[in-house]
């Protein structure tokens, strides 16, 4: 097989694609799509988000340090995908997707009631990296919807149907390929 080189590029595809919910300090909410956020540490437990600095959430999110992640589904992806081409100075992303805050329990950026998963977070450190930049953040609370729970209380997030993002396409995530350690799992 054949192998191009092209120059220095992000293509560490697919990506979670999450829809990043906050309020202004006059309480006024807004939501953003973002597709560079990842888990960067568990103890403390802390993500991180990448927004462009002339976003119109940018300065909502500096000013605040608080935002809530709200995991994405194949339900969800319209709304996903408007919520990262549309501006909040210019609409109420919640109205216009018929989208639902839910009060959460640790920071004062709303919920997203429609999301499986809501991750409370409070901004720790911002990295100017160019482009975009970092917003390193604890993760205060996890909310999470009960019917996703199965009869042993395990909580069974594929069953929401999750998408992610690759290179311009929302995809869902197909079948189960196998669970961690499967690879060395001793055979019964």
């Amino acid at each position: 097989m054949a192998k191009q080189t092209w120059k220095g590029g992000n293509m560490l595809y697919p990506l979670p694609v999450v829809m990043v919910s906050m309020a202004s300090a006059e309480g006024r909410a807004n939501i953003i799509t973002v597709a560079w956020a990842g888990t960067i540490c568990t103890n403390p437990p802390m993500l991180s988000i990448s927004v462009r600095p002339e976003r119109f959430s940018y300065d909502i999110l500096k000013s605040t340090g608080e935002f809530v992640v709200n995991l994405t589904t194949e339900d969800l992806a319209y709304a996903t995908d408007y919520c990262g081409v549309r501006s909040g100075k210019d609409v109420d992303k919640f109205k216009e997707m018929n989208l639902h805050e839910e009060k959460a329990s640790k920071v004062k950026a709303p919920l997203i009631k429609e999301s499986p998963v809501n991750i409370e977070c409070k901004v720790r450190k911002i990295e100017e990296l160019g482009s975009h930049h970092m917003f390193l953040a604890e993760v205060v609370a996890v909310n999470v919807d009960e019917s996703y729970l199965n009869e042993k209380n395990k909580f069974e997030l594929s069953k929401s149907n999750p998408i992610v993002y690759s290179h311009g396409e929302y995809y869902g995530l197909g079948n189960l390929l196998g669970t961690f350690g499967y690879s060395v799992k001793k055979k019964k």
